[in-house]
């Protein structure tokens, strides 16, 4: 796909990796509508917001609002989910709040409910991306619920994917992001970022760059459908 002049919806598109993807789709110049539960403050709190883009607020586990918004914006040719719907629950799973471990599928939720409610205004020839995470094919201990929605996500898009044809649906999966879903701030962050990154092939923590990346390929590359593409630093592999 030549995104130039392309429409794209970006879920989740107003920090960390969809507001990365949401600047290299304007750079290879997309239409691009950056989607979040609250865009208000975007501007005020990110330099790195283009003035070109349309904000939308839509929580992904709305239904009637996400069918709202994809019929408001309808057709477009690229849908993109970054968003995860909610908390996630960390810890060993036989100490896990069970509410936790169930609301952290929100994640899963959400993508659901962008892809079956967004498909239908896709082009013919259109793109889904959604982002999953290395836990899905690779879990540390305390990481039992992300491994279990990152692997539902990836269930999901293969399972999918040969009914949309020709449209196409993938799924980049990252590892360790320095973005702003990581809390700590100053020396503590780099301290936390590298103690999760030391045994990776490439250790450190990969960017929001990185990750769009991944995601702009899976867009462009007509060929690539029903999969998934590790921008991990090596992780599955450590």
């Amino acid at each position: 796909m030549d995104i130039a002049g392309k429409k794209a919806l970006v879920f989740g598109g107003t920090a960390g990796i969809g507001l990365a993807a949401v600047r290299q789709l304007v750079e290879l110049g997309a239409d691009v509508v950056a989607i979040s539960r609250d865009p208000s403050q975007t501007r005020s709190i990110s330099e790195d917001v283009p003035d070109s883009i349309t904000l939308e607020a839509c929580d992904v586990l709305d239904r009637d609002a996400v069918a709202a918004l994809c019929q408001k914006h309808a057709p477009y040719d690229i849908l993109i989910s970054a968003a995860t719907g909610g908390d996630r629950a960390f810890g060993p799973f036989l100490e896990m709040d069970l509410d936790g471990y169930q609301g952290s599928f929100a994640k899963l939720w959400g993508y659901a409910n962008v892809v079956r409610l967004g498909a239908q205004h896709l082009s013919e020839e259109g793109s889904i991306v959604l982002v999953s995470g290395s836990p899905a094919r690779k879990a540390s201990a305390g990481l039992a619920a992300l491994s279990s929605v990152g692997g539902a996500v990836e269930a999901l898009v293969r399972a999918v994917a040969p009914e949309i044809y020709p449209r196409r649906l993938n799924v980049v999966s990252p590892g360790t992001i320095d973005t702003p879903m990581v809390l700590a701030q100053g020396d503590e962050r780099s301290e936390l970022l590298a103690s999760m990154t030391e045994g990776n092939i490439i250790p450190r923590a990969g960017t929001p760059d990185e990750v769009a990346q991944g995601i702009i390929f899976m867009v462009q590359n007509d060929f690539v459908t029903g999969t998934t593409i590790d921008v991990d630093g090596g992780v599955l592999l450590s």
